[in-house]
């Protein structure tokens, strides 16, 4: 096991968060945010306040730095703030730890201790009567009192405690903006850690029961919630982990929990229950799982199938896809590929219902009829088909030496859609059939009469044609590393700024020249854009064109560059300000 010294460090805590998290981590601890910071050997704990005041531990995890936070970010995977704040916080304090002491060798002072200290020294009733005042002033710690309180009436007691406690905390009295979705959270928060305290052999039962209860309140409420930072989702995400670890303890009747949980996975909107049937096996057991798929057959018997005129346009059945989840899961469980299969051709309204079935049969060594599935797909929505349908038959046929169908159906894409992406697929295809040196002249020729078809087009609102869109040409000339191609394109029509600038940027020192000039052509261009960013952007390749020029010793013209633009653009107050601090002598 690794020591917290050897895995915290300025700059591993650098090198996991990003700069931003790094940056603010930093003004949190530089703010005395960080309080209550634990720490053994393998674990530190803290509280970090933020917005609002947030749980951190850092802990060895087979010698690398394991992290949690209870802040949405932590939740989606980032080393967060919160945890830059804390590890510096440890980091400071193994400083003074290791500093030599004052003169008096006083100790440090611990805040912490010391309340400890003066509270143990206080009779009972001074601290009830302490206790009772914060109360009054703090909603959160009112309900944890009375709910500890009405607990010790017996299990009677602590079951309807609990239920009021549920209730209140997860009533909403209106729409709860994002705002104040992490105050609500961490009154669900505080709920859910009551509930934890259940977790144990002699209340585990209750617990489950009250478990449901909580998530059906919430799952309802989040209908009501703006939840953008995903705080309330983790609440209801932990609670739903707490019914889990309650169901597998105390075992409840198996047919009976079946029930419950395929009306839960049926009906709730935000699916905590989803995939039960996988997630609750073991506490399912083979009696809850046959109750389970008897509730799951019967109304899977009222799902009518969907072909191809089904439509795209066909308003959505949650019902249908709840129960098509369920089946299918059921399916994977018993590893039946027929009954898989079978679900889901129940529903083949769309190109992509074929892929997924042929994907499966190719998955299970069911070769030719992985291939059959594909190629009734590509029949049954020969006017609406799916690319990613054609590339898996392009794979089967090209395994299958059917090389010109192969080459075929990805033609049949590029000339659909000529972009840079088909274009690849056609020089994979091509290459491994040794024949794209004819292919892609014959896709070059295709490029130019698109651009040549576009650019004749005249619409109302233009009377005379647009000049060619040499976009695609240069991309994939780009993409070929062919300079001269994409330099010969630019100069034959219109191209978008980003390609230019990407043209720009790889072109060698010996064409300076050609690069300045693709600069120069795009600034104005991103300056007119009119905003702050498009300024910043602009002035970035100036002092790029600025280095180039002087790098071929044109500092007069460089000069006369800057001074033209001063002039040009003299009303643009807040462009001329960047501007001013580009002096032509820098370079």
């Amino acid at each position: 096991m690794a020591h917290l010294n050897e895995l915290i460090s300025l700059e591993s805590l650098e090198d996991l968060a990003d700069a931003a998290a790094f940056i603010r981590g930093r003004q949190y601890f530089a703010s005395g945010a960080v309080s209550q910071l634990q720490a053994d050997a393998a674990k530190l704990s803290a509280h970090v306040a933020g917005t609002h005041n947030y749980r951190v531990t850092l802990r060895d995890e087979d010698g690398m730095l394991g992290y949690d936070c209870t802040c949405p970010r932590a939740a989606e995977g980032y080393f967060c703030k919160h945890c830059v704040a804390a590890g510096l916080a440890w980091l400071a304090q193994q400083e003074d730890a290791a500093a030599p002491s004052s003169k008096q060798q006083r100790k440090k002072r611990d805040p912490w201790q010391e309340i400890r200290a003066h509270l143990a020294s206080q009779p009972p009733e001074a601290l009830i009567t302490l206790l009772l005042e914060v109360a009054a002033r703090d909603e959160r710690l009112y309900r944890l009192l009375l709910l500890k309180s009405e607990r010790a009436a017996g299990p009677a007691g602590t079951l309807k405690a609990f239920r009021r406690a549920i209730d209140s905390a997860t009533k909403t009295r209106g729409f709860v903006d994002w705002q104040e979705a992490g105050a609500y959270a961490a009154d669900l928060d505080q709920m859910a850690d009551s509930l934890q305290e259940l977790l144990n052999a002699d209340s585990a039962a209750m617990l489950v029961g009250l478990a449901e209860r909580a998530i059906e309140r919430i799952e309802h409420a989040m209908e009501q919630v703006d939840d953008s930072n995903g705080e309330v989702g983790g609440v209801l995400e932990r609670i739903g982990a707490l019914h889990l670890a309650a169901c597998e303890l105390a075992q409840p009747d198996p047919g009976q929990l079946a029930e419950r949980l395929f009306r839960y996975e049926m009906t709730l909107p935000f699916e905590t229950f989803l995939d039960s049937a996988r997630v609750y096996r073991n506490a399912l057991g083979i009696t809850g799982l046959q109750r389970f798929r008897g509730l799951a057959t019967v109304e899977w018997d009222k799902v009518k199938p969907k072909g191809a005129d089904a439509g795209v346009t066909a308003s959505f059945d949650s019902a249908r896809s709840s129960i098509t989840q369920i089946m299918e899961t059921l399916a994977e469980i018993s590893g039946d590929i027929e009954e898989l299969v079978a679900i889901k051709s129940r529903d083949l309204s769309s190109a992509y219902r074929f892929l997924d079935i042929a994907e499966i049969c190719l998955k299970a060594g069911q070769a030719e009829q992985a291939l059959a599935w594909a190629e009734r797909g590509l029949q049954a929505f020969a006017e609406r088909p799916d690319n990613r349908l054609r590339d898996f038959l392009v794979a089967l046929y090209l395994e299958r030496g059917r090389n010109e169908e192969a080459l075929h159906l990805t033609w049949i894409q590029f000339e659909q859609r000529p972009i840079l992406e088909y274009y690849k697929k056609l020089s994979a295809v091509a290459t491994r059939l040794q024949c794209w040196p004819q292919q892609r002249q014959r896709a070059l020729q295709r490029i130019d009469a698109v651009i040549m078809q576009t650019a004749g087009i005249i619409n109302q609102r233009q009377k005379t044609p647009e000049s060619p869109d040499q976009s695609l040409r240069v991309e994939v000339a780009l993409w070929e590393k062919d300079l001269d191609a994409a330099w010969h394109a630019v100069h034959q029509g219109n191209c978008r700024q980003v390609l230019l600038i990407g043209l720009a940027g790889i072109l060698p020192a010996s064409r300076a020249a050609d690069a300045i000039s693709l600069y120069r052509r795009v600034i104005p261009d991103i300056v007119a854009q009119t905003n702050n960013a498009a300024y910043e952007e602009a002035i970035r390749l100036i002092r790029r064109v600025g280095q180039l020029m002087s790098d071929l010793d044109q500092r007069d013209a460089l000069a006369d560059y800057l001074a033209a633009l001063r002039i040009q653009y003299k009303p643009k107050r807040n462009f001329i300000k960047l501007l001013d601090g580009i002096k032509s002598t820098r370079f």
